[in-house]
């Protein structure tokens, strides 16, 4: 008897947690969505649960406040976009400098496109200082930032990357695969181009391709890489 009581109070807990669970992401999905469109100031914590779809109250019960819950919105996005970055570098391990570059800007075209939040928050959180804006750029964007840029750099002295300062370059290649994604709605009635099309998608990457790192890698350097992977 008391094994079935033990048991009886465990399922309720589960599903109690599992509902908590799916409430959580509902206000992170409604909270991306709306911060993106809107930025901080003009987003409401009502508008987020009615977008959610769940009680106002929730949302102090999960996440405190608005503030919190733009920090974990901010958080879900972006540590999802990191993880598509090194799971792109993992599996192109063994290529050359080059080759896993062009496969990073592919995956940043790519998760860009399909979560265009992602630079619609960094705009609306870069058009005036805040301490949101200094969180995001210490917990995802730096350690992004200095890690690509570092990249380049190498890219750069082996002749394969354009020449000139590095953080300009880094720039203009983010702005020309993640910013002009965010654009999708004008892109279409101003110039025609339907970002839905993985023709469009892959022309842009491309062109960046062919812009941004129009060298290739020096003969010697692709044959040591190689033999160092073989070893």
């Amino acid at each position: 008897m008391h094994e079935e009581s033990a048991l009886h109070n465990v399922q309720p807990a589960r599903k109690q947690q599992q509902r908590s669970v799916v409430t959580q992401q509902k206000l992170l999905n409604a909270a991306i969505e709306a911060f993106a469109e809107n930025g901080f100031k003009g987003t409401s914590t009502r508008d987020i649960a009615e977008r959610a779809g769940v009680h106002h109250p929730l949302i102090t019960y999960h996440f405190k406040n608005k503030d919190q819950l733009w920090r974990a919105a901010a958080d879900y996005i972006f540590t999802a976009f990191s993880a598509s970055l090194n799971k792109s570098l993992k599996e192109h391990s063994n290529l050359s400098p080059k080759s896993q570059m062009s496969a990073m800007i592919r995956v940043y075209v790519s998760y860009a496109k399909d979560h265009p939040a992602l630079h619609k928050v960094m705009v609306q959180e870069a058009s005036y200082p805040s301490p949101r804006l200094d969180w995001l750029i210490e917990e995802h964007l730096k350690p992004f930032f200095d890690f690509a840029i570092d990249m380049l750099g190498k890219l750069q002295q082996l002749g394969v990357a354009v020449p000139g300062n590095t953080a300009v370059l880094f720039n203009m290649i983010r702005l020309s695969s993640g910013g002009l994604l965010a654009l999708g709605n004008e892109l279409g009635d101003s110039s025609g181009l339907d970002i839905d099309d993985p023709e469009t998608i892959d022309e842009i990457c491309e062109m960046i391709l062919r812009v941004f790192l129009p060298g290739e890698m020096p003969a010697a350097y692709a044959a040591n890489t190689a033999v160092e992977s073989i070893a």
